[in-house]
Protein backbone atom coordinates (compact mmCIF):
# COMPACT_ATOMS: atom_id res chain seq x y z
CA UNK A 1 0.00 0.00 0.00
CA UNK A 2 1.69 3.23 -1.26
CA UNK A 3 1.86 6.22 1.27
CA UNK A 4 -0.74 8.98 1.56
CA UNK A 5 0.17 12.27 0.05
CA UNK A 6 0.49 15.50 1.71
CA UNK A 7 -1.73 17.63 0.23
CA UNK A 8 -0.05 20.89 0.25
CA UNK A 9 -2.66 23.90 0.06
CA UNK A 10 -1.13 27.53 -0.92
CA UNK A 11 -1.44 31.18 -2.90
CA UNK A 12 0.93 32.04 -5.57
CA UNK A 13 0.82 35.28 -4.05
CA UNK A 14 2.16 34.39 -0.30
CA UNK A 15 5.64 34.62 0.21
CA UNK A 16 5.51 31.83 2.94
CA UNK A 17 3.96 29.71 0.51
CA UNK A 18 6.63 30.43 -1.84
CA UNK A 19 9.36 29.52 0.86
CA UNK A 20 7.33 26.37 1.32
CA UNK A 21 7.12 25.45 -1.98
CA UNK A 22 10.91 25.64 -2.43
CA UNK A 23 11.39 23.06 0.29
CA UNK A 24 8.08 20.76 1.02
CA UNK A 25 8.74 18.04 -2.01
CA UNK A 26 12.20 17.38 -0.43
CA UNK A 27 10.67 16.60 3.05
CA UNK A 28 7.87 14.92 1.14
CA UNK A 29 10.78 12.71 -0.26
CA UNK A 30 12.48 12.01 2.85
CA UNK A 31 9.52 9.94 4.38
CA UNK A 32 8.62 8.47 0.94
CA UNK A 33 5.39 10.87 0.70
CA UNK A 34 4.25 11.92 -2.45
CA UNK A 35 2.88 15.74 -2.56
CA UNK A 36 -0.24 17.08 -3.94
CA UNK A 37 0.06 20.57 -5.26
CA UNK A 38 -3.28 22.55 -4.29
CA UNK A 39 -3.55 26.12 -5.41
CA UNK A 40 -6.60 28.04 -3.62
CA UNK A 41 -7.59 31.57 -3.38
CA UNK A 42 -6.85 33.58 -0.41
CA UNK A 43 -9.18 35.99 -1.05
CA UNK A 44 -12.25 34.07 -0.78
CA UNK A 45 -10.60 32.58 2.51
CA UNK A 46 -10.24 35.73 3.55
CA UNK A 47 -13.71 36.69 3.34
CA UNK A 48 -14.64 33.86 5.90
CA UNK A 49 -11.85 34.43 8.47
CA UNK A 50 -12.50 38.53 7.92
CA UNK A 51 -8.69 39.00 7.36
CA UNK A 52 -6.45 40.88 5.21
CA UNK A 53 -3.66 39.90 3.61
CA UNK A 54 -0.24 40.40 5.91
CA UNK A 55 1.75 42.30 3.64
CA UNK A 56 -1.49 45.14 3.51
CA UNK A 57 -1.73 45.56 8.00
CA UNK A 58 0.19 48.42 9.58
CA UNK A 59 3.27 46.33 11.78
CA UNK A 60 2.67 43.32 10.52
CA UNK A 61 3.40 43.91 6.80
CA UNK A 62 6.56 45.58 7.86
CA UNK A 63 7.42 42.47 9.92
CA UNK A 64 6.72 40.67 7.45
CA UNK A 65 9.37 42.69 5.18
CA UNK A 66 11.61 41.69 7.60
CA UNK A 67 11.07 38.00 8.51
CA UNK A 68 10.52 36.67 4.92
CA UNK A 69 14.15 37.36 3.89
CA UNK A 70 15.12 36.42 6.94
CA UNK A 71 13.33 33.12 6.78
CA UNK A 72 14.62 32.45 2.66
CA UNK A 73 18.08 33.16 4.11
CA UNK A 74 17.92 30.32 6.90
CA UNK A 75 16.55 28.05 4.72
CA UNK A 76 18.84 28.53 1.32
CA UNK A 77 15.66 30.04 -0.69
CA UNK A 78 16.87 32.63 -3.40
CA UNK A 79 14.92 35.48 -2.81
CA UNK A 80 14.42 38.76 -4.90
CA UNK A 81 14.78 42.27 -3.16
CA UNK A 82 13.14 43.87 -2.29
CA UNK A 83 10.31 41.86 -1.78
CA UNK A 84 7.99 41.86 -4.57
CA UNK A 85 4.14 42.66 -3.48
CA UNK A 86 1.54 39.95 -3.05
CA UNK A 87 -0.37 39.77 -6.36
CA UNK A 88 -4.16 38.69 -7.64
CA UNK A 89 -3.28 34.80 -8.85
CA UNK A 90 -6.40 33.86 -10.37
CA UNK A 91 -4.42 33.48 -13.60
CA UNK A 92 -1.72 31.40 -11.97
CA UNK A 93 -3.81 29.03 -10.18
CA UNK A 94 -6.32 28.56 -13.14
CA UNK A 95 -3.42 27.30 -15.52
CA UNK A 96 -1.90 25.12 -12.96
CA UNK A 97 -5.91 23.28 -12.71
CA UNK A 98 -6.06 23.33 -16.63
CA UNK A 99 -3.05 22.01 -16.82
CA UNK A 100 -4.05 19.08 -13.90
CA UNK A 101 -6.94 18.50 -15.72
CA UNK A 102 -5.70 17.87 -19.53
CA UNK A 103 -3.05 15.78 -18.52
CA UNK A 104 -0.08 14.66 -20.64
CA UNK A 105 3.48 14.61 -19.64
CA UNK A 106 3.61 18.20 -18.32
CA UNK A 107 3.81 17.79 -14.59
CA UNK A 108 1.45 20.73 -12.53
CA UNK A 109 3.68 20.96 -10.00
CA UNK A 110 6.47 21.98 -12.05
CA UNK A 111 4.59 24.98 -13.31
CA UNK A 112 3.73 26.04 -10.01
CA UNK A 113 6.99 26.06 -9.15
CA UNK A 114 8.18 28.38 -12.09
CA UNK A 115 5.36 30.54 -11.42
CA UNK A 116 6.68 30.68 -7.85
CA UNK A 117 10.64 31.58 -9.26
CA UNK A 118 9.03 34.11 -11.50
CA UNK A 119 7.81 36.29 -8.99
CA UNK A 120 9.53 35.61 -6.32
CA UNK A 121 12.69 35.55 -7.11
CA UNK A 122 12.59 37.04 -10.35
CA UNK A 123 10.12 39.63 -9.47
CA UNK A 124 7.92 39.36 -12.49
CA UNK A 125 3.99 39.90 -12.08
CA UNK A 126 2.65 36.99 -12.31
CA UNK A 127 -1.03 38.80 -11.43
CA UNK A 128 -0.62 39.09 -15.26
CA UNK A 129 -1.89 36.69 -17.75
CA UNK A 130 0.73 37.11 -20.56
CA UNK A 131 3.63 36.50 -17.88
CA UNK A 132 1.72 33.22 -16.88
CA UNK A 133 1.41 32.39 -20.51
CA UNK A 134 4.84 33.32 -20.99
CA UNK A 135 6.34 30.97 -18.04
CA UNK A 136 4.43 27.66 -19.52
CA UNK A 137 5.62 28.46 -22.75
CA UNK A 138 9.12 28.49 -21.59
CA UNK A 139 8.22 24.93 -19.76
CA UNK A 140 7.05 23.42 -23.16
CA UNK A 141 3.80 24.06 -22.97
CA UNK A 142 1.08 25.73 -25.84
CA UNK A 143 0.93 29.47 -25.43
CA UNK A 144 -2.57 29.39 -27.05
CA UNK A 145 -3.90 26.28 -25.48
CA UNK A 146 -2.95 27.56 -21.59
CA UNK A 147 -4.59 30.95 -22.95
CA UNK A 148 -7.72 29.04 -23.90
CA UNK A 149 -7.93 26.55 -20.69
CA UNK A 150 -7.81 29.29 -18.18
CA UNK A 151 -10.88 30.72 -19.36
CA UNK A 152 -12.82 27.42 -19.52
CA UNK A 153 -16.21 27.32 -17.26
CA UNK A 154 -14.63 23.67 -15.94
CA UNK A 155 -11.38 25.49 -14.66
CA UNK A 156 -12.99 28.15 -13.08
CA UNK A 157 -15.30 25.71 -11.47
CA UNK A 158 -12.65 23.39 -10.33
CA UNK A 159 -10.48 26.18 -8.57
CA UNK A 160 -13.29 27.35 -6.70
CA UNK A 161 -14.16 23.84 -5.88
CA UNK A 162 -10.66 23.52 -3.99
CA UNK A 163 -10.94 26.52 -2.72
CA UNK A 164 -13.95 25.73 -1.29
CA UNK A 165 -13.28 22.43 -0.13
CA UNK A 166 -10.01 23.83 1.70
CA UNK A 167 -12.43 26.27 3.77
CA UNK A 168 -14.58 23.49 4.69
CA UNK A 169 -11.34 21.37 6.14
CA UNK A 170 -10.10 24.23 8.20
CA UNK A 171 -7.68 26.04 6.23
CA UNK A 172 -7.56 29.81 6.58
CA UNK A 173 -3.99 30.96 5.97
CA UNK A 174 -1.32 29.82 3.21
CA UNK A 175 0.71 27.12 3.17
CA UNK A 176 -1.23 25.03 4.86
CA UNK A 177 -0.41 21.02 4.76
CA UNK A 178 -2.46 18.01 5.74
CA UNK A 179 -0.37 14.83 6.67
CA UNK A 180 -2.56 12.07 7.10
CA UNK A 181 -5.47 14.62 7.72
CA UNK A 182 -3.58 16.45 10.59
CA UNK A 183 -3.24 20.26 9.97
CA UNK A 184 -0.15 22.01 9.83
CA UNK A 185 -0.21 25.52 9.00
CA UNK A 186 2.99 27.92 7.85
CA UNK A 187 6.36 27.46 6.48
CA UNK A 188 7.67 27.45 9.55
CA UNK A 189 6.40 24.25 10.73
CA UNK A 190 7.68 22.10 8.05
CA UNK A 191 10.09 20.65 10.84
CA UNK A 192 7.68 20.02 13.28
CA UNK A 193 5.41 17.94 10.30
CA UNK A 194 8.70 16.30 9.58
CA UNK A 195 9.11 15.52 13.21
CA UNK A 196 5.62 14.17 13.52
CA UNK A 197 5.96 11.56 10.41
CA UNK A 198 9.22 10.06 11.88
CA UNK A 199 7.19 9.74 15.28
CA UNK A 200 3.85 9.22 13.94
CA UNK A 201 2.17 11.51 15.75
CA UNK A 202 1.86 12.29 19.16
Amino acid sequence: MSAAPIDFYFDFASPYAYLAAARIDALAEGWGRPVRWRPILLGAVFKVTSAVPNLNKPLAGDYLRHDVPRCARLWGVPLHQPLPQAFGSLAAARAFYWLDQAGGEHSPAALARAIFHAHWVEGRDMALPENVLDVAASLGLERDAVEAGIAEPGVKDRLRAETDEAITRGVFGAPFFFVDGEPFWGADRMEQMGDWLRRGGW
